[in-house]
């Protein structure tokens, strides 16, 4: 293990994330706000640190799998602690835990919150919490990795630690701008959501926060009422249009930009994700329509919910937590599913479910007639069985992780939908839950303890489980290793 490039690279993105306070200092500085002076200190200890791991570069700068995987669970971890500060410092989030939940729940694009009321934030705070959304979206390592030179027969390895989806590839043969044109997309398609939502009537503040919450799929707002706030159909719409757009794999943006039109609309996990969320809203809009005034309100309110649960993006317009349990049901299914590998989405990724489904089908029908040789095919390829069997494991362990959570947060003794919800939507990174957890509650009266199991639900999450998981084992094993001595 090459610990002294670990430590160097980690130094790298602290002071990277530093970098990425500016603005909201800028905020803070133009509305002459408290939280000026936290965002001036969090900016000094946080490059502080960064500059401190950087004293002693390593001599060889090579890294394999097992690097990128402790310095993608390292980076998010560190990343957080330090986007921590800015809340805390400002006293505005009084306790270190509270505060550490929010910039957790930011970085990995989940929207929960301990906050009951968010208005009483500065500007400068409101823009850091939702731009955590849009830094954490894309991905801190990615944009590492599109700004700084890197070995690119190495840097793959971070790319993969940190991408979702079962699989990643290069889009051009250098990694690196591979890195840039993911981001290219991504600005772009931010700044066109920006536009539009300017055109609707927004502010330009509120546009941005709104813009920048959509393209990291996480949902923070700027008012207690979310959406509803603004009580335009115009704007949900707009809303609701950029949740999908971000929810699917972007390297179907770079079929489109390159001109290669039939890659992309041939994409089966493409066809699988429009094809749920149209049966999705059709089924809430029929069962919450007695609720409202008429089929088109209802399809309004539910094709809003429906792009929001499935993208992870947890906008609200409406309290569905009032909706027929049936809904209910049907948007909890929503929050496992999740949106597109390759997006900033979080949850299963539909790619996934299509394969467990295909490989489920085919030992079905494997163990009704024994003979039959079949390769499971998405996309119209061939899956290798390696591909199939890790995702299977991945599942699994989803949900013993998931289990043993609730078991955890039960302990709290809130009622039995609060519990599982709030598991479901930390770990699935999508933001509202149910009951005490729903669009119009939060998170505040859970214990520390529990705060601390939704944060590391989060960042397994948005990590996929296996970077983290792997941080945790080889500390276990060196802890190991160190009692043995004795």
């Amino acid at each position: 293990m090459n610990k002294r490039l670990i430590l160097f690279q980690i130094g790298s993105i602290l002071i990277l994330e530093a970098g990425l306070m500016l603005p909201s200092l800028g905020v803070a500085l133009l509305h002459s706000e408290q939280s000026t002076t936290a965002f001036f200190f969090s900016i000094l200890i946080t490059a502080g640190a960064g500059l401190l791991l950087k004293l002693f570069p390593p001599q060889d700068r090579r890294f394999g799998s097992r690097e990128g995987l402790v310095i993608t669970g390292l980076a998010w971890i560190l990343a957080s602690l330090f986007g921590a500060l800015p809340f805390y410092l400002s006293a505005q989030i009084p306790s270190y835990i509270d505060a550490l939940f929010e910039t957790v729940s930011g970085f990995t694009t989940t929207g929960s919150t301990i906050l009951a009321n968010i208005e009483i934030l500065d500007q400068g705070l409101l823009f850091w919490r939702s731009f955590t959304h849009w830094i954490g979206g894309m991905g801190i390592l990615v944009f590492l990795l599109a700004i700084l030179p890197q070995n690119n027969s190495h840097s793959m390895h971070l790319m993969r630690s940190e991408a979702p989806g079962p699989e990643v590839s290069k889009f051009v043969p250098r990694l690196r701008d591979s890195a840039k044109i993911l981001y290219q997309i991504y600005i772009l398609l931010t700044l066109i959501m920006v536009g539009c939502l300017l055109f609707a009537g927004m502010p330009l503040f509120d546009s941005l926060c709104t813009a920048f919450g959509t393209a990291g799929t996480g949902g923070f707002g700027i008012w207690n009422d979310s959406i509803a706030h603004y009580d335009s159909v115009l704007i949900e719409q707009i809303i609701a249009v950029f949740m999908v757009i971000f929810g699917i794999n972007f390297s179907l943006y770079f079929f489109v930009f390159t001109g290669k039109l039939k890659n992309a609309f041939k994409n089966e996990e493409f066809h699988w994700f429009l094809g749920i969320i149209l049966a999705a809203i059709l089924m809430i809009a029929v069962n919450i329509m007695p609720l409202f005034d008429g089929f088109w309100t209802s399809w309004r309110h539910s094709s809003f919910a429906v792009t929001s649960i499935i993208s992870t993006s947890g906008f609200a317009t409406v309290d569905f937590n009032l909706w027929p349990t049936f809904s209910k049901i049907v948007l909890c299914l929503l929050m496992m599913v999740g949106s597109c590998a390759g997006s900033t989405g979080g949850g299963m990724k539909i790619v996934r479910i299509g394969i467990l489904f295909k490989s489920l089908t085919r030992d079905l029908k494997k163990f009704i007639n024994p003979r039959i040789i079949r390769r499971v095919r998405f996309n119209g390829l061939s899956i290798d069985e390696h591909v199939v069997a890790g995702i299977q494991s991945y599942f699994v362990i989803y949900m013993l992780i998931i289990l043993a959570s609730i078991l955890l947060i039960s302990l709290n003794g809130f009622d039995m939908t609060t519990t599982i919800t709030s598991v479901l939507t930390t770990f699935n990174n999508v933001g509202p839950g149910l009951e005490m957890v729903g669009p119009t509650g939060n998170f505040y009266d859970f214990s520390g303890f529990s705060k601390l199991i939704f944060c590391l639900n989060m960042l397994l999450g948005r990590l996929e489980i296996y970077p983290l998981l792997f941080c945790f084992t080889l500390s276990a094993q060196k802890s190991t290793k160190f009692q043995s001595t004795f």
